[in-house]
């Protein structure tokens, strides 16, 4: 089959690999669609993957054509199924998994990071991990769902209260689905920062309260209950600690490089009460964040804005960080 393969920091291509054959309790799908997104840019930098060469694409959505003998045993799917993937591979054995916290489990592992993804024409995945998909849901737009489930993660961890006054920095694919569910979990207002304008305008047309280049352009003199960063920019990130409000939370949603830095002020987080606090990939939120899709929390017309065949992954990434555009796919 043909699929992206990142061989070497920097360097990725379109090879031709083995097809992949399902374990017992494993289903293979047809990828249908495959999301780019920042994990992919620390792939390609040799940050993530332990080993490279690596088949990335931990966003997708396909066809299961072809069936482990335990999952078949099981009934979990079934050839034939639309289904979304959940990527997530724990080892439900480390000390984080048996306490639930399986994202963090020392042995974290998920397709299109350290096992071969869904920037291929097929790709393997555990049956569990798969989500049938109802009829009014198209398969290609169903690989928001993996991204979707982030977002929900990350409002776990928030534990919003109503008529919170929300700020997000970042309006790409990700920043935009916090606001739509910052929208849905009752905020008072959702303002947006960006300093790319276009992406700002989408922000605006998903009915944000205000959308700027700078915070200070914004009017809240007492700071916001919920700062979000969803850019892993440093310097985002340095500006948005300073714009919590007594009493708020600062969520660390965005992927930063690892040598990114901020600097802190103990004596205001003691004496104003800030939490700050972060969210790492899906925990208990994919099947959530399929329900959500289905009820149209999303509408993939918009958070969609490029689909580009498979043998232009490399322009695809170059595209994704150039920061043009929203979501990015990729279709075999």
């Amino acid at each position: 089959m043909k699929a992206a393969v990142i061989s070497s920091p920097g360097v990725v291509g379109i090879e031709t690999v083995e097809d992949p054959a399902p374990g017992p309790r494993d289903v293979v799908v047809k990828v249908s669609a495959c999301g780019l997104c920042g994990t992919d840019l620390h792939i390609l930098q040799g940050e993530f993957a332990p080993t490279l060469p690596i088949v990335p694409g931990h966003e997708f959505a396909g066809e299961i054509v072809a069936i482990g003998a335990e999952a078949r045993r099981l009934n979990q799917v079934a050839v034939g199924d639309r289904v979304a993937v959940d990527p997530s591979l724990y080892c439900h054995e480390c000390h984080y998994c048996r306490l639930g916290r399986n994202n963090l489990c020392e042995r974290w592992a998920a397709i299109g990071v350290t096992a071969p993804g869904g920037a291929a024409e097929f790709a393997v995945a555990p049956a569990a991990n798969c989500v049938r998909l109802p009829d009014h849901i198209r398969t290609r737009d169903a690989a928001l769902i993996e991204p979707l489930s982030c977002a929900v993660r990350g409002y776990d961890i928030l534990r919003s209260q109503l008529a919170t006054n929300v700020l997000i920095y970042g309006s790409g694919t990700m920043g935009l689905m916090m606001l739509e569910l910052a929208k849905r979990t009752g905020a008072a207002t959702v303002d947006v920062v960006d300093v790319n304008s276009e992406r700002l305008a989408t922000a605006r047309s998903l009915g944000c309260s205000n959308a700027a280049t700078s915070a200070d352009e914004i009017e809240r003199p007492r700071g916001w209950d919920v700062v979000i960063d969803a850019t892993g920019n440093e310097k985002a990130i340095q500006d948005a600690l300073g714009r919590v409000g007594k009493g708020g939370t600062y969520l660390q949603f965005g992927v930063s490089p690892y040598e990114a830095r901020a600097t802190i002020e103990p004596y205001r987080i003691y004496n104003q009460e800030i939490t700050i606090t972060g969210s790492m990939a899906v925990l208990h939120s994919y099947e959530r964040a399929a329900d959500l899709f289905a009820a149209g929390v999303l509408d993939p017309e918009v958070f969609i804005s490029d689909r580009l065949p498979l043998d232009d992954y490399a322009a695809a990434l170059q595209q994704f960080q150039a920061g043009r555009g929203r979501k990015i796919q990729v279709v075999p």
